[in-house]
């Protein structure tokens, strides 16, 4: 009888505990912002540039991984509270910028209500004036590339390449078509030009959509150009 009744006030005590998560108010502010550097957003690929957001305070910290899409834009729904904001340094086409309140790398987020915030870096390159033109089924890219960051922790560029796709997802995993450069190939950043065939599309389609990456040298993640739809 004693086992009994302990069984049940165990199973009564879990339900009420259980309830009382149930109880807790569902995470309602949103963070949203850009990657950028002058203002300019920072395109990437997407899925694969994240920050981390670290709540001070609880026992067992854990980080909030915040995805970056294509067009540098993000977007997550948290709790009320101060967080820490961080950029991994195997993260993105840059480097993270000194923050002036926290004479480092991290950004103080105070979030209470929606917030817009973008946060700036320092991107090793940007894909400057992409112009896409196409003639038959051949779409060429032409591009300068600007190199921001010089001197001692300059990095030079391993390839460039344009990419071709049926939807607005483009990039080296999503494409129908591609054509690549070597970094080592490049005489003019001021003038670089790649072209591809658009392959026989099924079902028919008469448009695809087209931008150009750059690949930097021991970086993993590209910078890429605004995704562009253009008319076969």
């Amino acid at each position: 009888m004693k086992l009994q009744l302990i069984i049940i006030l165990g199973v009564l005590s879990s339900f009420l505990y259980s309830c009382g998560l149930d109880n807790y108010d569902a995470p309602g502010s949103t963070l949203k912002g850009r990657l950028v550097y002058n203002s300019e957003p920072i395109n990437v690929s997407y899925n694969d540039v994240t920050f981390q957001l670290w709540e001070p305070g609880w026992q067992k910290k854990a980080e909030i991984n915040v995805a970056v899409d294509q067009d540098g834009s993000f977007s997550a729904l948290l709790f009320n509270a101060n967080y820490k904001l961080i950029i991994p340094s195997n993260q993105g086409p840059f480097r993270s910028k000194l923050n002036a309140e926290t004479s480092s790398d991290t950004i103080l987020v105070n979030l209470n209500g929606d917030k817009v915030l973008d946060i700036e870096v320092e991107p090793y390159y940007m894909i400057r004036n992409p112009l896409f033109t196409v003639a038959g089924r051949v779409v060429t890219g032409t591009f300068k590339a600007e190199k921001i960051i010089t001197g001692v922790n300059a990095k030079n560029i391993d390839e460039v390449a344009i990419y071709v796709n049926k939807t607005m997802f483009v990039d080296f995993r999503s494409n129908v078509a591609v054509a690549t450069l070597t970094g080592s190939a490049i005489t003019d950043l001021n003038k670089i030009s790649l072209n591809t065939s658009v392959p026989t599309l099924v079902p028919t389609q008469t448009y695809v959509f087209v931008r150009i990456g750059l690949k930097i040298q021991g970086i993993e993640d590209m910078i890429f150009s605004p995704i562009v739809k253009v008319n076969l």
